[in-house]
């Protein structure tokens, strides 16, 4: 996957995700650089103990619970997004997720926020590595799509890039049994006006 198509993205340009059938998906790329609000306190307020980001972006969430007192540490492929979330205080490294990771197997949660359920255009294998990075009673926390999205596995690209990428779109009709193949279950699913996030756990 080439995160690094998104930067014009974190640096606040309007962006749009092109899928093979043509459709075109807006990025929140507002929501990306201002500070949490709304529904991502769904995901913050779980978070009790060290905690990875992954695909931190430009940083909002890592920072936010740096600032309440929680050991957390963003993880993007991008170079721009690792420094723009340490420019805002917050720990960050360039890793791709699915390569050695610090702290592995010791983590208490995993966030998947803003559509990174997406990232490798696999939710049963990210949904595993995950699990290899969590605690044994850690979870993950993950943003999802409204129900009726289903399960869409793609091929994308951001407007204007050449190059095509794997990406996944996971709904929240389908979470329960995409959680059950990488060996989770659903804690929770919930909506906050037009986002919907889940919590696993290992089953």
């Amino acid at each position: 996957m080439r995160r690094t198509a998104f930067e014009p993205g974190l640096l606040g340009h309007t962006c749009w995700l092109e899928l093979a059938t043509g459709e075109l998906i807006v990025l929140p790329v507002n929501r990306w650089r201002s500070e949490p609000e709304g529904g991502d306190e769904l995901l913050l307020g779980r978070c009790t103990g060290p905690t990875l980001d992954v695909g931190c972006g430009p940083g909002r969430l890592t920072c936010a619970l740096v600032r309440r007192g929680v050991v957390a540490l963003g993880v993007d492929v991008s170079p721009v997004a690792v420094r723009l979330t340490v420019a805002r205080g917050a720990p960050a490294i360039r890793r791709d997720v699915f390569d050695r990771v610090p702290g592995a197997g010791r983590w208490r949660h995993a966030l998947l926020a803003d559509g990174n359920i997406g990232i490798g255009g696999d939710p049963v294998r990210l949904l595993r590595r995950l699990g290899e990075l969590l605690r044994s009673d850690g979870t993950a926390l993950v943003e999802l799509d409204a129900p009726g999205v289903g399960l869409r596995l793609d091929r994308v690209r951001v407007a204007g890039d050449d190059e095509w990428f794997p990406w996944a779109r996971l709904g929240a009709d389908a979470i329960a049994e995409t959680a059950a193949a990488a060996g989770m279950s659903t804690r929770w699913v919930r909506a906050h006006g037009q986002r919907w996030f889940t919590e696993l756990g290992r089953s």
